[in-house]
């Protein structure tokens, strides 16, 4: 009898073990996780990137218009620029989550984001190609995701090193980045800005120094830094009537650049985005300049 008694406390015991290791103990419960039903709104044409090379593009139900690539993400509903965003235009598409960069989402907006019940995410995003792996990676982490950030941050390092291997040689050429929304408002790129950055990466040089940010462009100016090439976004030279009409402004023709037609066109969020495809962006302006 008494061997029978220890027998169901044993049973009784192991069964308790099985029940308590299968649903783990009070202590050791998860969170649900943030992507459980999740409608995700990206403020930051980066982050929809890396979102989309997470597996997430299901779940983003709204981006800024800086969100071009995939190209699948143009059917979904824009909501403006990252620096003019309205809380009704985002709450209008009950998201749960928002993501962006800190540079997108100012103190204010936040708070009422989430005295609306609606979670922000906002991350560091430094214009280096370290600052870019850790903006992947950081997002990747957040979302529980950290495999998926690992394959994306691989892939971008086998693009920068094709950069290393098939950068020139020679001595560097002096690229200037001009930012133009028509005839009317046209700006150089000076120190520090993502563009110059990216110019040096692809191992050229800023045709202008001395200044931050950017400055109005003038004849002067120009044929002082006498570029050898000009570089500007697809939008820009579109909205100057294309090369013809970039040609027609004082003192272009003066420059190597004009001389000799070399002028590049670039999507803007390729070309100065720094995210996962920073590496394949390097590799075409590079080529583009010492071709």
């Amino acid at each position: 009898m008494k061997k029978t008694k220890n027998t169901c406390y044993a049973i009784l015991f192991f069964a308790s073990v099985l029940v308590l290791g299968s649903c783990g103990s009070i202590g050791d419960q998860k969170e649900p996780s943030l992507l459980d039903s999740a409608r995700i709104v990206s403020v930051n044409g980066t982050a929809s990137e890396i979102l989309a090379g997470l597996g997430l593009e299901n779940k983003i139900v709204g981006v800024d218009v800086a969100s071009t690539y995939p190209g699948s993400l143009a059917g979904i509903p824009r909501i403006g620029h990252s620096r003019k965003l309205s809380p009704e235009g985002i709450l209008a598409l009950n998201p749960t989550l928002v993501i962006g960069t800190r540079q997108d989402i100012n103190p204010e907006l936040s708070g009422l984001l989430t005295s609306a019940g609606v979670k922000t995410l906002l991350f560091e995003q430094n214009f280096s190609v370290e600052g870019s792996k850790q903006l992947i990676r950081s997002m990747a982490d957040s979302l529980g995701l950290s495999t998926g950030g690992d394959s994306i941050i691989h892939a971008l390092e086998a693009d920068l090193e094709k950069v290393a291997v098939s950068r020139p040689r020679e001595t560097k050429r002096k690229v200037l980045f001009i930012y133009a929304r028509g005839t009317g408002t046209m700006m150089v790129a000076g120190d520090g800005t993502p563009v110059q950055k990216v110019i040096e990466l692809a191992g050229a040089e800023n045709a202008v120094k001395g200044f931050k940010d950017y400055k109005p462009l003038t004849a002067e100016a120009l044929v002082a830094a006498d570029p050898d090439v000009i570089l500007l976004f697809d939008s820009g030279l579109k909205s100057l009537g294309g090369i013809e009409g970039l040609l027609e402004v004082q003192g272009v023709k003066e420059t190597k650049a004009g001389k000799n037609r070399k002028v590049i066109e670039m999507d803007g969020q390729f070309l100065t985005g720094f995210s996962p495809r920073l590496g394949k962006a390097l590799q075409e302006l590079s080529t583009k300049i010492y071709e």
